[in-house]
């Protein structure tokens, strides 16, 4: 996609967070790849994109049984503290998520509504004992919150395996898959944010 040149434009702060995605790190340790996430991301999703870090405490979330953090409730005290006015907003951690039915999951986002969360914790190999790799992980961020924003705007998982909304269950499904939608997701997403923007 070509970048749109309205986009790059410095709206106010009102405008960005009213109007396009704003990024909340959260307990976030991987603040050095913020800056390259922000720009691909909202180069790719020609969107505009702001970063507002949270200081509050994860620890609302945790399940001590499993040592896990519940991603939906993450979801839920993002948007109570950040009203989306419109927007999306898209928390970013460090902590294991889960979710009831499952194992672990890389992130989760609310489908068509304004709220998401990726973490990194299962992204870094040094959580399944390889050795560090931080482009691997920013890449593997990448995927992940193209993928989560895209379930916000209306997608759903795609069985096209290099599609960035094919669903990851592993770091060789998140490697495999590019950035990028596939072009049936990609339609859907452009129809979804024509609407997004004209709100």
């Amino acid at each position: 996609l070509q970048q749109d040149p309205a986009v790059r434009a410095q709206p106010s702060l009102e405008e960005l967070r009213m109007n396009g995605i704003t990024i909340l790190p959260w307990e976030f340790h991987e603040s050095l790849h913020l800056p390259y996430l922000q720009e691909a991301l909202g180069g790719y999703l020609l969107l505009p994109l702001s970063v507002r870090p949270v200081q509050q405490p994860l620890d609302f979330a945790l399940d001590p049984r499993r040592g896990q953090y519940h991603s939906t409730r993450i979801i839920e005290k993002a948007l109570e503290i950040d009203p989306p006015d419109g927007g999306k907003r898209l928390a970013l951690v460090d902590r294991d998520l889960f979710i009831p039915i499952l194992t672990f999951v890389f992130g989760e986002a609310q489908l068509g509504g304004a709220g998401a969360v990726v973490s990194s914790a299962r992204l870094k190999n040094e959580f399944h004992g390889r050795p560090p790799d931080p482009i691997a992980l920013r890449e593997r961020l990448l995927k992940e919150l193209v993928h989560e924003l895209g379930h916000t705007f209306g997608l759903r998982h795609c069985a096209a395996a290099d599609c960035v909304m094919f669903s990851s269950h592993d770091l060789e499904d998140t490697d495999a898959k590019e950035h990028r939608f596939c072009s049936v997701c990609l339609d859907r997403f452009l129809a979804s944010r024509q609407i997004f923007q004209a709100d």
